[in-house]
């Protein structure tokens, strides 16, 4: 994002008053004075979001700066994250010089060699600390988490890890700091919480969540459970937490109120609104400040405000100002799932239920006297209206940040949304906040409520047809679908125009058919004879996506990184959830180093694989899953050839003799699988981390066999063993003649790949060497008629450019 020089911020800020000045000598209602006012509204909103980047952009670490090994002071800023096996938080520098980032991210590890619990980290605390950073970097592929984007959003200047610490002070707050305080109060909550259950509680994660909207102790299996089922809206701090916890606030105060002579000085219905207010405040910040929260604490402050100025506002102008006040904290909110859910499910509700007596339902005036079997029906038709209205029309946003639809949801959410919001919930926040004899009962009975509640839904995620998976929908379809779902949910009697509802819902269907957006929107759909290989931007590993016009296959599954993280659920599986592949013919594992094998336990229990081809021994847990599954296993070896969709696939290395064996014959490297995949016109090489024995063998090889026969076929050449200097071995390289080669490889890692003396050789052969790590995920396309394209992910790639013009 370019700077923005001063005196176009001067220019913005003149350009501002002069509308402001044609908007106040404008009639009233006019449409001049109209058009000034939105000039005004723009271009004051353009200065200010071009002034929070350019505050952001001066807090980045300089690139002479990474990799040192740095001594900072400071003070931990927010709540961590992590126990004593490990932590991540934020730290606030103490550097009057300027040459660092005021505000980083840390990760602090026990040391691999001597694995030691690190000590407790706590907002407030001052620390010394060793530390070694880097600019804020961060995988980037398509579908995937952005790292960069969310370091940018929460103005960290830089990442990095802690080498060791001196802890100088317990507590460093002052009495103005306001947010550390809060954040504080929330580390003692959590712990609390902790503290009140027992060590094995399996929904610990879920009782903070709900409390405090701190979700990272809840497990990934149980949110696959949740999301599945279409709950996973419950498992955080709502508005309606907020809503009930103001209500609660205000209807204390306003009971104290009453009870004396203060009426007469002030009404009780304004007192009631300022306790809500600052109720919702309070429990806002307590909970995170997630947008969820913050809209509903502004709509509560807009009605106080309202109440207190004798105003009557329309819902949607509380729903106008709630936008406005989030967009002026935080410009960078539409770029979160929870803006656009929040948001888009109350303007739904307020939008469908405009005509309805109630939003629950309940007859007023003279509707009072009707029997009570007919109110409590009609509130249960309202509430079931409101339930549809909101699963309907988030079904685009949820499908283009999620790619899932869960078809259980409805039934999931009748019983779990009452016994969440009105039970669990509650339960949760009374014996968090009451004295700890007494909330430990409540917690516990709410942790026993969750649990028989996961039950239910355990049982309904196991249902195949409980989630429909669709790819990340194309603008059109987007737009194709809102149009129609704003129809069939107006306001309205249902009984009446339910065919014409139900016909503009049919406008949605095309989220659901893949096919058909790719055939009008993606000009790299495949014929016969023609592939695309996506090479992930996987960090230190390996994992390439081929596609055919038919077929797919998955070549190798990037690294895992202690228990939990791996490749797999990090990268692979949303890259390909957003393409909507849940199926792929073929798994080639190149050998058994985990950089290569560390996703596929992950991927073999969301996508179904047909067949696996690789060079593992057979004690390999891999093998032993595989089996399980029955799954089709065969030994990589030499000569081994098919043809997919006119598009051939040869094998080239390991020998022709290999088997799975209990032990490899000889080091692991020296056995990967290496895989040609060729049409017409090019040819593309996956090296796996073959060093010099094996790439001397495929030299011979290439020397006497007729498939080596290449033609004019341009050569796209992964670099072996993410170009360390024992391989890409100058026999090898002279022998293929690549047109062009890529590594892939970790961002600074700590083997040096590539090594100075590979890239080199590449320079110096003029073959254009592109790293992952510069251009993010690249997408190399292989057309019939045409040269191979290839799009690199990363925007920002100048540098990748400039080199390749030299070289």
């Amino acid at each position: 994002m370019p700077k923005l020089p001063l005196y176009w911020m001067s220019v913005c800020f003149l350009l501002g008053m002069i509308f402001l000045f044609l908007a106040y000598i404008g009639k009233p209602q006019s449409h001049f004075r109209k058009l000034a006012i939105f000039a005004f509204v723009f271009v004051l909103g353009f200065a200010w979001n071009a002034r929070y980047a350019e505050n952001r952009l001066h807090n980045i670490l300089s690139p002479e700066m990474e990799g040192k090994e740095l001594t900072i002071e400071g003070r931990v800023a927010a709540l961590p994250q992590g126990n004593s096996g490990g932590a991540k938080f934020a730290f606030e520098v103490d550097d009057v010089t300027g040459a660092l980032p005021w505000r980083i991210y840390l990760s602090w590890q026990p040391a691999w060699r001597s694995p030691q619990a690190i000590p407790e980290i706590v907002p407030g605390q001052r620390w010394k600390l060793k530390v070694k950073l880097k600019r804020p970097y961060g995988s980037l592929n398509p579908y995937t988490f952005d790292f960069e984007r969310w370091s940018f959003h929460q103005d960290f200047g830089a990442s990095g890890s802690v080498r060791s610490g001196e802890l100088l002070s317990a507590r460093d707050i002052g009495l103005t700091d306001f947010e550390l305080r809060i954040e504080l109060a929330r580390w003692e909550l959590r712990k609390k919480i902790q503290s009140m259950l027992p060590a094995d509680a399996r929904y610990a994660g879920v009782m903070i969540a709900l409390v405090m909207g701190d979700q990272n102790a809840i497990e990934q299996d149980d949110w696959r459970i949740f999301n599945a089922t279409g709950i996973g809206h419950l498992i955080s701090i709502s508005g309606l937490h907020v809503t009930m916890l103001a209500g609660v606030g205000a209807s204390i105060v306003a009971f104290i109120w009453r009870r004396r002579f203060w009426p007469l000085l002030i009404p009780v219905g304004k007192v009631a609104a300022i306790a809500g207010f600052l109720t919702a405040f309070i429990y806002a910040w307590l909970a995170g400040f997630q947008i969820p929260a913050q809209r509903t604490m502004y709509m509560v402050g807009v009605v106080a405000y309202a109440l207190w100025s004798g105003r009557n506002p329309r819902s949607f102008d509380i729903w106008w100002w709630a936008l406005a006040f989030v967009l002026l904290i935080d410009p960078m909110a539409p770029y979160t799932p929870g803006f656009w859910l929040s948001f888009g499910a109350v303007a739904a509700i307020l939008f469908a239920m405009g005509n309805s007596s109630g939003l629950l339902g309940i007859p007023t005036g003279k509707e009072l006297e009707v029997h009570w079997i007919y109110r409590i029906t009609q509130a249960l038709r309202e509430a079931c209206r409101v339930q549809a209205v909101v699963t309907i029309a988030l079904l685009p946003f949820t499908l283009y940040w999620f790619y899932q639809v869960s078809v259980v949801s409805p039934l999931a959410n009748a019983f779990a949304i009452p016994l969440v919001s009105y039970v669990v919930t509650p339960l949760a926040i009374a014996g968090a906040l009451l004295p700890e004899f007494i909330g430990r009962w409540l917690i516990l009975l709410a942790h026993m409520a969750m649990e028989w509640l996961a039950i239910a839904l355990d049982w309904m995620a196991s249902w195949n047809w409980s989630v429909v998976w669709a790819p990340q929908p194309e603008w059109w379809v987007l737009s194709l679908s809102g149009i129609g779902i704003i129809y069939a949910i107006r306001p309205g009697s249902l009984i009446d125009d339910w065919k014409i509802r139900a016909l503009a819902l049919a406008l949605s269907i095309p989220l659901f058919i893949p096919l058909l957006s790719l055939s009008i929107s993606n000009p790299t759909a495949l014929a016969e004879g023609e592939f695309r290989a996506t090479v992930l931007d996987i960090g230190q590993g390996t994992a390439v996506l081929l596609e055919t016009a038919n077929k797919k296959l998955l070549y190798d599954t990037g690294p895992i990184q202690g228990k939990k993280d791996d490749a797999g659920q990090r990268v692979i599986l949303p890259y390909l959830r957003g393409r909507g592949i849940d199926q792929i013919d073929r798994m080639v594992i190149s050998h058994s180093d985990s950089d290569h094998v560390g996703g596929a336990a992950t991927l073999l229990k969301q996508i179904q694989f047909d067949s696996m081809m690789g060079s593992l021994p057979s004690n390999n847990l891999l093998l032993q899953n595989l089996q399980a599954r029955k799954v089709l296993s065969i030994p990589c070896r030499f000569g081994q050839r098919w043809i997919w969709d006119r598009v051939e696939f040869t094998v080239w290395h390991p020998s022709e003799d290999t088997l799975f064996e209990d032990q490899y014959s000889r080091k692991p490297n020296e056995m990967s699988c290496v895989l040609e995949v060729r049409n017409q016109n090019a040819s593309f090489w996956l090296t796996g981390d073959v060093e010099k024995q094996a790439e001397a063998e495929m030299v011979e090889r290439l020397n006497y066999s007729r498939l080596a026969e290449m033609g004019d076929k341009q050569l796209i050449f992964m670099a072996p063993h993410h170009g360390s200097k024992t391989s890409s071995s100058l026999d090898l390289l002279k022998s293929l003649k690549p047109y062009q080669a890529f590594a892939q490889n970790g961002y600074r890692n700590r083997y040096g790949h590539p090594h100075p003396t590979v890239s080199a050789r590449y320079q110096d052969l003029n073959i254009p060497f592109y790293q992952t790590p510069i251009t993010g995920a690249q997408i190399w396309t292989f057309k019939n008629h045409t040269q191979p394209s290839t799009q690199f992910w990363r925007h920002d790639i100048n540098r990748l450019w400039h080199r390749s013009i030299k070289e």
